[in-house]
């Protein structure tokens, strides 16, 4: 299984500066097809830098949901840490 891309990803306005919460479709590729799964996502920052990410998939595609969640984690903090997630 491979993380492909995330599309359409939008920031939600909140109150808390701290708390960036978003919305996106990410494609993953899984073993037997290609799917776009829309999902949430938010990146909390703590007090020394260290950011706190939890993931939310909205619409499951036919696979087991940990190894994608395991799977888009590190693929959504490499994005944020270049730039690519809009501020």
């Amino acid at each position: 299984m491979n993380i492909l891309e995330l599309k359409n990803v939008q920031r939600e306005e909140g109150q808390i500066f701290y708390i960036r919460k978003y919305t996106a479709i990410a494609v993953v590729e899984l073993p037997t097809e290609t799917v776009d799964t829309p999902i949430l996502f938010s990146i909390e920052t703590g007090p020394f830098g260290d950011k706190k990410l939890s993931v939310k998939i909205i619409e499951a595609p036919n696979y087991p949901i940990l190894p994608i969640i395991t799977s888009l984690k590190p693929y959504i903090l490499k994005n944020d840490k270049e730039g690519r997630l809009p501020t």
